[in-house]
């Protein structure tokens, strides 16, 4: 197994000769542009990285799983998308996402998921982790409701569908359950035993430059899709191995 930084290789440019004839077995392709709010200021730059990163990606000849996210839905629905669901993006970023999915090809395993976290990198938890030690209250938004999932289930389930061969395609893959960013952050202070606040705003009130998807709930319609645990055993989960790395509060 090789884990490949941005040192190594930058995807939006074509992957070197070693690359090319490393004969990989699979690819999992998980470098992204992920600032959804600079891709409004910069699509260009967005599309470089997601639908140029992604089709460099492909080019290395091996199978392939493309990262997808619920923001290539507009949220309108009302309830949950599935697989079938036409994709209708609201933001840069939405848009740069999509077009990465058919740039991965028809033989790459594209995996949507939603709110990804974990105990390292920059990501919800953490941001609320370092909010609520220093803060006696925080401002959340809950006029938007997905599903949080944990990146360690999320590989668990990754290497189901490559393990056990499943179609190659596009494959909703989330936690169980839902909540708002408000109900997520509660969450996340009542099991880490800080008592901060939520204030509950909307989406207007915190005026992001992207608009994001108000119910981009995801669920598989695939027979034998994976299925993860709810997202506060993924809560769980995340905070334990912060414990282990010394960063809990």
């Amino acid at each position: 197994m090789l884990a490949l930084q941005h040192g190594d290789w930058d995807v939006t440019l074509p992957p070197g000769d070693a690359l090319s004839q490393g004969g990989w077995e699979l690819v999992l392709h998980t470098a992204a542009w992920t600032d959804v709010d600079g891709a409004e200021a910069d699509p260009q730059g967005a599309t470089a990285v997601n639908v140029g990163g992604t089709a460099h990606a492909a080019e290395l000849g091996a199978p392939l799983v493309a990262f997808s996210t619920d923001y290539v839905f507009d949220g309108r629905k009302g309830e949950a998308y599935v697989e079938s669901d036409g994709p209708n993006p609201l933001s840069a970023y939405g848009r740069s996402k999509l077009l990465a999915e058919a740039a991965a090809g028809e033989d790459a395993w594209v995996v949507r998921s939603s709110w990804l976290f974990g105990p390292t990198g920059h990501n919800f938890v953490r941001t609320m982790l370092r909010l609520g030690s220093e803060r006696d209250e925080v401002a959340v938004v809950d006029d938007q409701r997905g599903c949080p999932t944990y990146v360690g289930h999320l590989a668990q389930a990754v290497g189901e569908l490559v393990d056990k061969g499943r179609e190659r395609g596009v494959w909703h893959v989330t936690a169980a359950g839902d909540c708002t960013w408000a109900d997520f952050a509660e969450a996340i202070f009542e099991q880490s035993g800080l008592a901060c606040r939520v204030r509950r705003i909307s989406s207007g009130e915190l005026g992001r430059p992207a608009a994001r998807p108000a119910h981009a709930v995801l669920r598989s319609e695939r027979v034998g899709a994976p299925q993860l645990p709810h997202w506060r055993e993924g809560l769980r989960e995340c905070l334990a191995a912060l414990l282990d790395l010394g960063e809990a509060t």
